[in-house]
């Protein structure tokens, strides 16, 4: 299990930005890294009421995490093209990232088994790491979804002490 503190893993997503249907880039993390405080967005699947729901909560707060200098991307096991149409759809500002044979989510252990009786997907969960790439937080969801709002703001200010900043 990848906790608070743990180096984080390091992988190499197939990158939806969602110019095009087929608009897709390779995005390693350890070479986003040093850009800015990251945080990965773990959520079931595109194009589904809670995970859109979560993820227009992202970016209608994005001016929190750019004020930070803050990278943000969402994380799923749906193809590149579906997170292209649903970003496009849905015009996020920012990329999704496509962890379409599951090892990104089995590296953070957050995999969400056997949904609908028949799907493995990811949990809904939110890493903040460091430039040092370092987890600095992390939330899994128990249960039911929570406050979207109240989850970004608080994603917000694990970003700040993160970045050695105060919001």
């Amino acid at each position: 299990m990848v906790d608070i503190g743990d180096e984080a893993p390091d992988f190499t997503l197939p990158m939806a930005s969602g110019e095009a249907y087929n608009d897709m880039e390779p995005f390693t993390l350890s070479a986003a890294i040093p850009d800015g405080p990251t945080v990965l967005a773990f959520f079931p699947a595109a194009f589904t009421s809670g995970c859109t729901e979560e993820m227009c909560t992202f970016r209608d707060s994005m001016g929190l995490f750019d004020d930070l200098d803050a990278q943000v991307y969402g994380v799923s096991v749906d193809l590149p093209f579906s997170q292209n149409v649903w970003i496009r759809e849905e015009r996020l500002n920012f990329s999704l990232l496509s962890d379409w044979d599951h090892e990104v989510i089995d590296d953070y252990d957050v995999v969400l088994e056997d949904i609908y009786g028949m799907l493995e997907v990811a949990e809904r969960s939110v890493f903040v790491i460091d430039t040092d790439g370092v987890v600095t937080y992390r939330w899994v969801r128990e249960g039911e979804n929570p406050d979207f709002d109240e989850l970004v703001r608080e994603v917000a200010d694990a970003v700040a002490e993160a970045a050695g900043t105060r919001r």
